[in-house]
């Protein structure tokens, strides 16, 4: 028995550690035809691939945190941490994400551009600086990381 099955509430606990099935199918919708179909088996292993990928990178970003003593996991430490574990090639593009994301969170209260800054989000014009314990910037970094592989 595995340890996600030996917890109560069994499949919960695996559950916590994907990003949400919808959010994977609605990235996935944009590279197939309007009328195409996805199959259902197909989202579930892109949602295991892309968190797994995202705990992979985000883990080496811990490593560098531990050894830097510090408690919080930002924006530069994916960046670094892509660049160090081979792809290289979207360094740069997310490099301009947080850039501008950043220069949109001196901009404004934060209550007001809150609404503004989740649609830029959602349209690929901002990248993710959120520390690693915001699972909005995990669903954020994916956005940018496939918004940076299309104009790539």
């Amino acid at each position: 028995m595995s340890e996600v099955e030996a917890n109560a509430g069994g499949r919960g606990k695996e559950q916590d550690r994907f990003l949400p099935i919808a959010n994977i199918g609605r990235i996935m919708r944009r590279a197939v035809p309007e009328n195409g179909k996805i199959a259902r088996d197909a989202r579930e292993s892109i949602q295991e691939c892309v968190s797994e990928f995202i705990s992979f990178i985000t883990s080496e970003a811990s490593d560098k945190c531990v050894k830097e003593r510090r408690k919080t996991i930002n924006g530069d430490d994916i960046i670094w941490s892509l660049g160090t574990l081979g792809f290289e090639e979207y360094v740069e593009p997310l490099k301009i994400y947080l850039n501008n994301y950043q220069e949109g969170d001196t901009k404004g209260s934060k209550s007001s551009d809150q609404n503004g800054k989740k649609q830029m989000l959602l349209n690929g014009e901002l990248g993710s600086s959120g520390s690693a314990s915001c699972p909005n910037s995990i669903t954020g970094f994916s956005t940018c990381l496939s918004t940076c592989h299309d104009e790539a």
